[in-house]
């Protein structure tokens, strides 16, 4: 997402300088590491002052944006700039959880409450976050709804129409032995511990219950738990040995594009995730997704619309969904043509630059009124 916030950004025609790539994160709750991350983060805004203050007055900033700040990650560096500067102060995505004020991460916590509170626009990506957000806001702060977004044009660039789709197939085909006579189940997921490999449990369950021989699934991904995911599927069996199961590993983004293209259904749990950016590109890309209703995929799947989404811990809901969009293949095409729609009409980046615009905008405008005033 940090990347389709800079394009947004000059989409909309601002000037954007990564001023700093400074980690804040703090994984395990451990205070001493954490002031050790305030300690340097300090001496981060000591070279970011420093710097800006040299440059030439065409190349000073006017607003300093954060993005996704949570107890874990804090933003120690924006408002300290901000305030030093003059700068407005622009957050998207900050998460505030009232119940981490004491434990582990409970400086974090409180520098997230500061930030939220010296912010002049906060842009939330999902509806889940602004009841907990708003009430830290000052009085002239601007709280503004950004669901997830991406360029749909760069998405599927390179493949287009029933064409292109049919050469992706043949290859995908030939390369992973896969069966182009049958429907293509699709997952896409890092493989990691934790929630990531959980959905993977699931899927994997859920596909073991799930009747007939019309499908293969293929997974794209890789990370520290593949053998953990491979073992999950094993069951299920490889491709390339009469199975179901197509591990691709992890492919950059041309690749994917045909492999979108070549898919009919994209299947995942999204057990704890926020929201996901592989929904919306495979929607973008023409297909129907089956998802688990959790966080903030509401946020990028449109129930009944542009797919289905079940409860995630309830196999049988998830195999049942698969079953029927694989028994009516023409809701399926039509699911997915909403959702190509829906991408290019609601969640592109020409929407949602001009929601970041108005941030950005407000926050200038309320950073330059604070000058003039104290002047």
């Amino acid at each position: 997402m940090a990347r389709q916030l800079i394009s947004a950004l000059r989409f909309a025609g601002h000037a954007v300088d990564v001023a700093s790539t400074f980690r804040s994160f703090d994984g395990d709750g451990n205070p001493e590491r954490q002031d050790t991350i305030r300690d340097a983060a300090e001496a981060e805004v000591g070279r970011i002052v420093h710097n800006y203050r040299a440059a030439a007055e065409s190349q000073r900033p006017e607003v300093w944006f954060t993005y996704h700040l949570y107890y874990k990650a804090p933003d120690w560096i924006g408002p300290r700039v901000s305030r030093t500067l003059g700068l407005g102060y622009v957050i998207a995505e900050a998460s505030h959880a009232p119940k981490r004020a004491s434990g582990p991460w409970a400086l974090g916590h409180e520098a997230v409450t500061n930030a939220l509170g010296a912010a002049d626009s906060v842009l939330a990506l999902t509806e889940r976050d602004i009841p907990c957000v708003r009430s830290l806001l000052h009085a002239r702060a601007r709280l503004l709804h950004l669901p997830p977004f991406l360029d749909p044009a760069a998405e599927v660039d390179g493949v287009t129409g029933d064409e292109d789709r049919d050469s992706c197939r043949d290859a995908l085909a030939k390369r992973y032995a896969l069966d182009g006579t049958k429907s293509w189940l699709l997952a896409v997921a890092m493989m990691r511990s934790g929630d990531k490999l959980q959905s993977y449990r699931h899927l994997s369950r859920a596909l073991a219950a799930l009747p007939g021989d019309d499908w293969q699934l293929v997974i794209v991904g890789d990370g520290g738990a593949r053998a953990d995911v491979e073992a999950e599927f094993s069951p299920l069996g490889s491709t390339g040995r009469g199975g179901r199961v197509a591990c691709l590993g992890e492919l950059a983004a041309p690749g994917l594009q045909r492999v979108y293209a070549a898919c009919d259904i994209l299947v995942w749990p999204a057990i704890n995730e926020a929201y996901g950016m592989t929904p919306l590109e495979a929607q973008a890309a023409g297909l129907v997704v089956v998802a688990g209703d959790a966080g903030g995929v509401r946020e990028v799947v449109r129930d009944g619309g542009t797919g289905v989404l079940v409860d995630p811990d309830d196999c049988n809901a998830f195999s049942e969904a698969v079953r029927s969009l694989l028994d009516d293949p023409v809701r399926r095409r039509e699911l997915g043509r909403r959702g190509r729609r829906f991408v290019r009409e609601e969640r592109s980046l020409a929407a949602a630059s001009g929601t970041i615009d108005r941030a950005v905008v407000h926050a200038a405008e309320t950073r330059h009124d604070a000058a003039r005033r104290a002047s």
